[in-house]
């Protein structure tokens, strides 16, 4: 006779994340295409393929839901962030490498980053904070890559924190032109902006 109880608890526990992941992912073609705020439950719904108490069982509100797309982002993105850390090497390669995992990652997650940067007004209370927060957390970390070719001289004496914005700024803005079968691939993009960028903010050939 088969064994229940404790045992079977990972394997529920595993299906119901898969599902919910395909209801984040689903859902956030849904916004990208007709916004948050104009995509009601009952779309949501329906094209989850479930009813409304399914649906809550999985997702406790629209919110709750928007903010999980949220999440899928920045659970990428600072993952990514720490790969870079990890793999050391000097601070033009490590800018370079950022800009190569964000744009795979926007690449991967087109619908999802669209609602990324348009839609984080409509989050409140504690996941606009968490939010702010992670985000925050992977500027620093683009500050921080760039703090650290200033001090070797591999950087011009550039502000950290305005030049981080400008850099996300350049990465972040493909998401309205990168696509799947264009003419160039992510990783094209990338290498491009990473020669653009360190080149225009590189120090003395002598520092160099």
């Amino acid at each position: 006779m088969p064994r229940t109880g404790a045992s079977d608890e990972p394997r529920r526990s595993a299906n119901w994340e898969a599902r919910r992941d395909a209801i984040i992912d689903t859902s956030a073609g849904v916004f990208a295409r007709g916004g948050y705020h104009a995509t009601g439950i009952a779309e949501l719904c329906e094209v989850n393929g479930l009813g409304k108490g399914a649906f809550y069982h999985y997702i406790g509100s629209k919110e709750e839901l928007l903010a999980a797309i949220h999440d899928r982002v920045m659970d990428e993105v600072l993952l990514s962030a720490d790969r870079v850390a990890q793999a050391g090497g000097s601070p033009s390669a490590q800018l370079a490498m950022l800009g190569d995992e964000l744009l795979d990652i926007i690449f991967r997650y087109p619908d999802h980053v669209w609602v990324f940067l348009h839609e984080f007004p409509a989050l409140t209370g504690e996941r606009a904070e968490k939010f702010r927060l992670r985000r925050r957390e992977y500027e620093r970390s683009v500050e921080a890559v760039l703090q650290a070719g200033i001090d070797a001289g591999e950087f011009r004496d550039v502000d950290p924190r305005l030049t981080a914005l400008a850099w996300l700024g350049m990465h972040n803005y493909t998401y309205l032109w990168l696509k799947a079968r264009g003419r160039l691939s992510a990783r094209d993009v990338a290498k491009a902006f990473a020669d653009i960028f360190v080149r225009g903010i590189a120090g003395s050939p002598a520092h160099r």
